[in-house]
């Protein structure tokens, strides 16, 4: 049995940043209002959750403009560090998190995101 990775809060967010760098520009350059956070664990303090859309996908706004909260684009770091046995491992699933979360602000569901290869 392996351990799970550890790494501190903010080596962690560097990773996040490194991976969002990472992304291509079409993906990334519609963002609009939405703000990347890492939380340890989901509300709940369960192990299930790698990320969460805290928001109104693009595909479902209305009348959306000036004074809005951001949405939220929400990584649970301890959760991924849970599934994870190496940085490799761990860079990896950051980026799919990252693209499954940005899918859903595009208004992509689980079913789509499934059919992709991204949930």
């Amino acid at each position: 049995m392996t351990m799970p990775l550890h790494l501190d809060a903010e080596a962690f967010e560097r990773l996040v940043t490194d991976e969002l760098d990472e992304l291509p520009d079409e993906m990334v350059d519609g963002l609009d209002n939405v703000v990347f956070v890492v939380e340890d664990r989901p509300e709940d303090g369960s192990l299930d959750l790698l990320g969460l859309y805290d928001g109104v996908a693009l595909t479902e706004r209305g009348a959306y403009g000036f004074g809005e909260m951001p949405d939220r684009i929400i990584l649970y770091r301890e959760p991924l560090l849970a599934i994870c046995a190496n940085e490799d491992e761990l860079r990896d699933e950051i980026h799919v998190t990252l693209v499954h979360e940005i899918a859903h602000y595009y208004g992509i569901d689980d079913d789509r995101l499934h059919e992709l290869g991204w949930a």
